[in-house]
């Protein structure tokens, strides 16, 4: 998949709808008028938008949300093990399957995590369910991405083309919202065929305290492991109900996340200066050389030192997530599952291979998660949890600024030491709230002590003359 960032890619031409041209069947009329042509061009146009969606703003999620459906057809249709039946629908023997291996996992964390469970249902999911359910939250991923690239568009023209434009500008807001929707649209279709759990991206994609898995995907997952289905099954949902332990309980997670993804996006800044060299190269008359130019990549955004660092802190927190999120998982399952090693090495490898995850911030934001760093966040937490205990490692997420960084990364070992040097209620969520509590009081106390220095002095009714 490209690693151009979300609304910098071209839908493929040989995927061309049915009204669309396809330039031959029909004979050209040598002496056609050129406005019947444009006539002609114009109606298809708008043809096209209607059958679109009413959607607006700078991405047409009604026609991702119709492009990914079409994509996935009859992705659900599974005939063995607990996944969906003929119909792509849940059945319920899968939605049992599902609850029962949720409820074993969340026992087995209880023992390797001081965090409470946050799920107050575990569901089935088909392929389908997954984007309806996700969209919500693709749509506030998106939108600022979308926005900041359409708006780079609009302002890099001069003044004059604005003017002369006019009412064309709306009409090419609606076709860039649906260049948008249709890159967006594939990309989910290709990922809820994949996805095991609503969480695997590293992200809280679906609604909030819901744990969901995808029975189908899990099903084309195992084969191959050699590994019984069920035994899959509950060790993905441990990992599952491993996140939303930790989305639910940390509160400023979630936000954190998704913000660091939006700052990105508002620094995206766009090369005007390739506008000049496209429009000599464009024929308006040859749509081909239109899509070779677009393609040439002279407007492909430029990463600014500030959308660098934002990139690194959503890696390093993605990295920290998952970490803590594998050695969780596999301290709750201890010897119980004898396959969970190789299902954990399996998942490792399926993320350095370019998993569903991989290739979504690749197409998204322009990142690539690195392997090592979530190796590197793996064994961080381990040392944590070996030389301190769970409960100081789990209360380092009672506060960002108690979290390991980039540079931690690269030397857990000091980390683990310079931690066991912090006094003990440095980490306790309680007492950081008490110390926030004080120090409000404190600066109040002071406020109050200023007041009686300000008033006017005997004698002096504070007023001129």
């Amino acid at each position: 998949m490209s690693n151009l960032p979300f609304g910098f890619g071209l839908p493929d031409p040989d995927k061309r709808g049915d009204n669309e041209p396809s330039g031959g069947g029909g004979q050209e009329q040598p002496g056609a008028d050129a406005f019947g042509q444009l006539g002609q061009m114009l109606s298809q146009l708008g043809q096209m938008l209607s059958q679109a969606g009413t959607s607006t703003g700078p991405v047409n999620y009604d026609l991702a949300k119709q492009i990914a459906l079409q994509n996935l057809g009859g992705t659900g249709e599974v005939k063995l093990g607990f996944a969906s039946g003929a119909s792509g629908n849940a059945t319920g023997d899968t939605g049992t399957a599902v609850r029962d291996a949720a409820h074993l996992a969340e026992l087995w964390l209880d023992s390797a995590t001081i965090l409470p469970a946050g799920a107050t249902s575990s569901v089935a999911w088909t392929p389908k369910d997954w984007v309806e359910k996700t969209l919500p939250t693709w749509q506030r991923l998106c939108d600022p991405v979308a926005k900041q690239v359409s708006g780079a568009w609009v302002e890099a023209l001069p003044d004059e083309a604005k003017q002369a434009a006019g009412p064309l500008l709306s009409m090419v807001g609606q076709m860039g919202g649906m260049a948008f929707g249709s890159q967006l649209g594939n990309a989910l279709g290709q990922l809820a065929a994949e996805v095991l759990t609503s969480t695997e991206v590293g992200l809280p994609l679906g609604p909030a305290a819901t744990s969901a898995l995808l029975p189908a995907n899990v099903e084309k997952f195992t084969e191959g492991l050699e590994l019984p289905s069920s035994e899959v099954l509950v060790f993905l949902a441990a990992r599952e109900a491993a996140h939303q332990r930790l989305f639910a309980h940390v509160p400023w997670l979630r936000q954190r996340l998704l913000a660091t993804v939006e700052e990105f996006a508002n620094g995206i800044k766009v090369d005007i200066s390739g506008l000049e060299e496209i429009a000599g190269r464009i024929d308006p008359s040859n749509p081909a050389a239109i899509e070779e130019a677009m393609s040439s990549g002279l407007l492909e955004p430029q990463t600014t030192p500030e959308q660098q660092a934002a990139l690194n802190r959503l890696e390093t927190l993605l990295a920290l997530v998952e970490g803590w999120v594998d050695v969780v998982v596999a301290e709750a399952i201890g010897d119980r599952l004898p396959g969970a090693d190789a299902l954990r090495e399996t998942l490792r490898r399926r993320r350095a291979t370019g998993g569903p995850a991989e290739q979504t911030f690749a197409t998204l934001v322009g990142l690539e998660l690195r392997p090592r760093r979530m190796r590197a966040a793996s064994a961080l937490w381990k040392l944590v949890g070996d030389q301190h205990g769970a409960e100081k490692r789990d209360g380092l997420w009672s506060h960002p600024d108690l979290l390991p960084t980039a540079t931690d990364l690269d030397d857990p070992m000091e980390f683990a030491e310079h931690l066991g040097d912090r006094p003990s209620d440095e980490l306790d969520p309680i007492a950081e709230l008490e110390r926030t509590e004080r120090a409000e009081q404190e600066a109040k106390s002071a406020d109050a002590d200023e007041k009686p220095a300000e008033k006017p002095e005997d004698g002096d009714t504070g007023t001129k003359d």
